[in-house]
C-alpha cells in the first residue's frame, strides 16, 4: 500500500496545482493576500493536465488498493514499524480523493464563501450609472466572485456582476457616493488583479415609433 501514499501524495499535489489559479483570488478577499491574487494565473492553460494527472493517480491508486490480492506467509518476526498504518490505508485513499475533487471542483462553488450584500436601492434613480471595468487575469467563476465582492464592499456600489469570459465587470453604482477611481482601486488593492480600463457606460435611450 506504499505505492498509494505516493499517488495519492501525487493526487493532492496536481489538484492544488490545478485549483491554485482560482484559490488564490478568494484569499486575496478572505486573507488580505491581495498580491497573490495574480499569481498563478499562468496556471490556468495548464489545469486540464493538471486535473487530467489527479485523475491518473486516484484511477491507479483504487485499482492498486482494491485488485485482488495474493495470500502473504505472516511472520512473527514481523515488527511494529511494517504493519500498516492509516495513511496508506484505503481509508486515507478515500480522504485523498475527497480532498482532490474539491479542489478541483472549487471554481464552481467558490461563490458561495461571499456573503451576498443586502441594499435597498431604487436602480432607476437618476443618480445610479453603470461603469465597465476591462480586468486583466481573470480565469474562472472564483475570479469573478473575489471581484464581484470588491466592488460590492463600496459604499454606494448598487449591483456587480464580471465575467472571466469576457474579461470585464459591470457595476451600476451611485455617482454622488461613488467615483471610478474608488471602483479601480478597490479591485485592485483588494483582489491584487488590474484594471486595464475604466468607463461610464452610457444610458441607452428608447427610441419610440410615432404613427
Amino acid at each position: 500500500m506504499k505505492s498509494n501514499k505516493l499517488l495519492g501524495n501525487g493526487a493532492i499535489a496536481t489538484a492544488i496545482l490545478a485549483s491554485l489559479c482560482c484559490i488564490t483570488p478568494v484569499l486575496a478577499i478572505v486573507a488580505g493576500l491581495s498580491g497573490a491574487a495574480s499569481s498563478f494565473t499562468f496556471l490556468e492553460p495548464f489545469r486540464p493536465y493538471f486535473i487530467a494527472i489527479t485523475a491518473i493517480f486516484l484511477g491507479y491508486a483504487f485499482y492498486d488498493a482494491y485488485k485482488p490480492k495474493k495470500a502473504e506467509i505472516e511472520c512473527d518476526c514481523e515488527d511494529e514499524s511494517s504493519r500498516k498504518k492509516f495513511i496508506n490505508s484505503k481509508s486515507f485513499l478515500w480522504i485523498v480523493a475527497f480532498v482532490s475533487v474539491s479542489l478541483i471542483t472549487f471554481p464552481y462553488y467558490s461563490k458561495s464563501i461571499f456573503p451576498n450584500a443586502k441594499m435597498a436601492v431604487n436602480i432607476n434613480h437618476p443618480n445610479i450609472v453603470k461603469a465597465k471595468l476591462e480586468v486583466a487575469g481573470m480565469t474562472c467563476t472564483g475570479c469573478e466572485a473575489s471581484i464581484n465582492y470588491a466592488l460590492k464592499s463600496v459604499k454606494g456600489v448598487v449591483k456587480a456582476n464580471s465575467s472571466y469570459k469576457t474579461g470585464a465587470a459591470i457595476v451600476e453604482y451611485d455617482k454622488n457616493k461613488v467615483n471610478l477611481e474608488m471602483l479601480k482601486k478597490a479591485v485592485e488593492q483588494k483582489t491584487g488583479y488590474k484594471v486595464e480600463k475604466i468607463s461610464e457606460l452610457k444610458k441607452q435611450k428608447i427610441k419610440g415609433s410615432v404613427k
